[in-house]
């Protein structure tokens, strides 16, 4: 039995419209993520479909030391109160350690786990007892180093915190040196996970997933992939999309490498919209 999260007024999971988590990779200003959100917000709601938007304050598994990592908690979370307000949507972001659940909770909706921390449990169960506490959600990536049985441990985690209000995100397992791969099988396995409460939500990323992690200074990436991989976990029957995105990835100050241009999101949209609505297409049990 699959169970729903509630991120805000969007509801995500079996019986739902398919909900679309997307928008730059790190926080560069105000003025960019409200471009971005609003190009994103117009389009899912022409289609029907739900939005949230995404951008971290802090990235802080870069593989350089000298990348950008974005304002910081302070100043970012209220550059993410002024993106919020202005849209009118829910708002993401990631967390890397305890210390930032509380205040993070206090302004966003749904609260991210990277893939990286996915098991450490001071972050989940603090990340629970904040979100649980202020009414959030929790988002939790899986690790590219796990299988999808193994998530069943962040969830029983974020439980025993009081939060059952979680969701799941798969986004490629390593294989071999600089290379993820998308494990199909091991998706729908994600989305039949025997956690107590039900099956949480499955998130599918569809840019990260083309990563070619550590291949040079900077992670390497396959973005004309992404489109390819959107629609086919659609089919699939994921409740929801991660779409990292730029007007101008070559400038961006993070991921690069595999965010899809802005203009380009809006005809993927229409397209996996297309692929939902199917009859019998792109739905879960």
């Amino acid at each position: 039995m699959s169970r729903t999260c509630r991120i805000g007024d969007v509801e995500i999971g079996p019986g739902k419209p398919l909900a679309i988590i997307a928008g730059p990779c790190v926080l560069e200003s105000v003025e960019l993520a409200v471009k971005v959100g609003q190009t994103l917000r117009d389009t899912c709601r022409d289609l029907g479909l739900a939005f949230v938007f995404k951008a971290s304050f802090d990235k802080a598994n870069r593989t350089s030391i000298g990348s950008p990592r974005g304002p910081g908690l302070e100043t970012g979370l209220k550059q993410l109160a002024q993106v919020a307000d202005t849209l009118g949507v829910p708002i993401t972001t990631d967390i890397h350690t305890p210390q930032q659940c509380e205040p993070v909770a206090e302004v966003v909706d749904l609260l991210q786990v990277p893939a990286f921390l996915c098991r450490q449990t001071d972050l989940l169960l603090a990340a629970g007892a904040a979100a649980a506490k202020h009414r959030r959600a929790v988002n939790v990536k899986k690790g590219q180093f796990l299988s999808p049985e193994e998530m069943q441990g962040p969830v029983n985690k974020l439980a025993e915190a009081g939060c059952t209000n979680t969701m799941l995100t798969e986004r490629g397992t390593f294989f071999g040196y600089h290379r993820l791969v998308n494990d199909f099988l091991g998706l729908g396995d994600l989305m039949e996970l025997d956690a107590e409460g039900g099956s949480p939500p499955v998130c599918f990323d569809a840019t990260h997933s083309t990563q070619l992690p550590g291949s040079g200074s900077q992670t390497g990436g396959r973005p004309e992939r992404a489109p390819l991989l959107a629609k086919a976990a659609t089919a699939a029957g994921v409740h929801a999309l991660f779409i990292e995105c730029h007007p101008d990835p070559a400038s961006a100050a993070s991921d690069g490498a595999t965010q899809q241009p802005l203009d380009s999101v809006p005809a993927l949209l229409r397209q996996v919209a297309a692929i939902r609505n199917a009859p019998d297409a792109g739905r879960t049990p």
